[in-house]
């Protein structure tokens, strides 16, 4: 069995990646959260704009909602121990006339499997979003995203899609409420039967 990787080195070696440097509108900053001991991974899109200027993942609406549906605190949210992040491009891709840029390609295919390997305690995948999906689950995938959310029971124990929880998407969960009275509670009790519980408050 392959020995994994030691995390801080390889952490340093993804954060000073410039691959894409030419491809990008600004100056690279790759985000990324992972520890040794993390049990958790959340693979999303790409940062955007407002996380690429402060190097926190999910600070933006997006990751309020996020963080609504796995019901935890900011606090936890970031404690890597737990959670590990690593978007499908590791940079902000910049602007388009809809939105942002898809992730750049290069950054999954180079970094993902190295990071996965080092984070051996990992015990659950979330998949957010198409770009995640289509990468992990390939031809697993259902036709259309409502239908990949909706069998979610078949990626377990390794996976857990997700759509994304951007407010573009509000048309989405408007029209799927099964989503929210269904898959985020089965999601919640997973998550607990995975962490350890939250501390509370004296």
């Amino acid at each position: 069995m392959a020995r994994a990787p030691r995390l801080s080195p390889l952490l340093q070696e993804v954060r000073a990646c410039r691959a894409c440097a030419a491809d990008l509108p600004h100056e690279p900053r790759p985000v990324v959260v992972a520890h040794p001991s993390s049990r958790v991974l959340i693979v999303g899109q790409a940062p955007g704009r407002r996380v690429h200027n402060t190097g926190v993942p999910w600070n933006d609406p997006s990751g309020d909602r996020l963080r609504g549906w796995l019901e935890m605190s900011r606090e936890r949210f970031y404690d890597a121990s737990l959670l590990a992040i690593v978007p499908m491009g590791l940079c902000f891709p910049g602007s388009g006339k809809s939105g942002d840029l898809p992730p750049r390609p290069i950054c999954a295919p180079r970094w993902h499997g190295p990071l996965r390997q080092a984070m051996p305690e990992i015990r659950l995948t979330l998949l957010i979003g198409s770009y995640a999906q289509r990468y992990y689950l390939g031809d697993a995938c259902g036709a259309t995203m409502a239908d990949t959310v909706r069998q979610w029971r078949d990626y377990l124990p390794t996976y857990f899609p997700l759509p994304h929880p951007s407010p573009r998407n509000q048309a989405w969960f408007k029209h799927h409420p099964w989503f929210e009275a269904e898959v985020l509670p089965a999601l919640r009790e997973r998550l607990r039967g995975i962490l350890p519980p939250a501390a509370q408050p004296s």
